[in-house]
């Protein structure tokens, strides 16, 4: 079979005055960019797991009707869509299999709606794929004409035996930022965190030697990839981490990933952090007060625990030259109009070399939408296209929606200015300089 893999690309906002607000904030849309450029590492990972004969190619669409006419030759193709794309994924759903293409769907929006997404497709994957994708292309291939399947029907997908991404199939493109994935999942369970829905089974790393295997994949189509690790919390095990850390040094490459603010207690850990070619840490920090932050990561509370520590913890970070992408939550349950000057502030005085502000967002499945919906809370409770982490689709309960919104049109100009971008890496790079004097003097022997 000819089959074609379809990743919906692109990031979304409703909100058509915070669009134009991105237009002239250099640092607002830079990592927008860096997002929507990245290639679906989960497509990849299905190609890898596709039996042996059949004919593969991959694509991305940014919006319905920008998807190539390649794809209504194929017989099967398999189409991946975050919340806010999913209407339009499913407008070009229904045009591939009005054409006579037999239509697969999977994803985190998928795997929490299978039903809407079956009125769409042939074939619906719930769940991690990699061991339910092959026997969808046996039976497709047997001329079945669709189902659903469930992960939770086969084996569970062991990490240490996921298959090599395909990256031969990104023909080039000019990525520049590539995906390799060294772990999934989160310890964590964050109420608003959409990954639960996908990885349900408890945080899973894989082994050192199968994230080279990958790597090494990866370079021998771009030999110098800029590395975005595709993982929810990267450094749950420090240990493991400084292991990691130190297999990719040698290599020379540049990379990011996400992690929390726990990687801050380890000093060996930063170290090699800092020595392995790590650019910069995003690390969910979502808000400065401990009690609007109680309950949301009901677990052991990690987040509101953390609060004391956060100002110290991005410093311990940083003086390592690694910079952190700290990130806000505004419209959390509790959280009033002083939050937004909570935020600058805060800011300010950690010395945050980059910031990232967001709107709590309720993705179908996870438990904020379920405890917002049972309040009566949900604005619209299907508009997935306001599902952007920057829309307010549902009743913020210590500001009306109006001035959650205003409050981010007012937080964004004041962040993403670029004076104040500017100031921002230029405070950071003079801390560097001045620590790296100090440790060059230490090291000076007395005369």
């Amino acid at each position: 079979m000819k089959i074609g893999f379809l990743a919906m690309s692109g990031v979304r906002a409703c909100d058509t005055e915070l669009l134009e607000l991105g237009l002239t904030l250099p640092g607002f849309v830079e990592r927008s960019r860096q997002v929507a450029s990245l290639p679906s590492l989960g497509l990849l990972l299905l190609a890898g797991a596709t039996p042996a004969g059949h004919e593969l190619r991959y694509a991305e669409a940014p919006a319905a009707g920008d998807e190539p006419d390649w794809l209504f030759d194929c017989d099967l193709v398999a189409i991946s869509t975050f919340t806010a794309q999913a209407r339009e994924a499913y407008a070009i759903a229904d045009r591939l299999r009005a054409g006579g293409v037999a239509v697969a769907m999977g994803g985190l929006h998928v795997s929490a709606l299978p039903e809407e997404a079956l009125a769409h497709a042939d074939w619906v994957v719930v769940g991690e794929g990699e061991n339910a994708w092959p026997e969808l292309v046996r039976r497709a291939s047997a001329g079945e004409r669709g189902g659903l399947l469930s992960a939770a029907d086969f084996d569970p997908v062991d990490v240490e035996r996921l298959p090599v991404p395909r990256y031969d199939l990104l023909e080039g493109r000019a990525y520049n930022r590539f995906t390799l994935q060294t772990s999934r999942g989160c310890p964590w369970r964050c109420e608003f965190c959409a990954s639960t829905v996908m990885f349900g089974r408890p945080y899973r790393k894989r082994s050192v030697g199968s994230v080279m295997r990958d790597l090494g994949a990866l370079r021998a189509v771009r030999p110098h990839p800029f590395l975005e690790l595709a993982d929810d919390n990267t450094f749950v095990d420090a240990a493991w981490g400084v292991d990691l850390c130190r297999a990719l040094a040698p290599h020379g490459l540049r990379w990011f990933t996400e992690t929390d603010l726990s990687v801050a207690d380890h000093p060996e850990l930063l170290d090699a952090l800092a020595a392995s070619g790590c650019r910069q840490l995003l690390i969910g920090l979502e808000a400065t007060d401990p009690r609007v932050l109680a309950g949301v990561e009901p677990r052991g509370d990690f987040k509101a625990r953390r609060v004391a520590d956060q100002l110290d913890a991005v410093r311990r970070i940083q003086d390592r030259g690694v910079t952190v992408n700290g990130c806000f939550v505004l419209g959390l349950d509790g959280q009033g109009p002083e939050a937004f000057d909570a935020v600058e502030d805060f800011v300010r005085r950690s010395g945050l070399y980059e910031v990232q502000i967001t709107v709590q967002t309720p993705f179908p499945g996870t438990p904020l939408y379920e405890r917002l919906a049972a309040q009566g809370r949900l604005t619209d409770p299907e508009r997935w296209e306001a599902c952007t982490l920057f829309d307010v689709n549902y009743a913020p309960d210590g500001v009306s929606a109006a001035e959650l919104r205003g409050g981010l049109h007012d937080l964004t100009r004041r962040l993403y200015a670029p004076d104040a971008v500017r100031e921002r890496r230029a405070a950071f790079f003079e801390r560097r300089r001045v620590l790296r004097r100090r440790a060059a003097r230490a090291t000076i022997p007395a005369t």
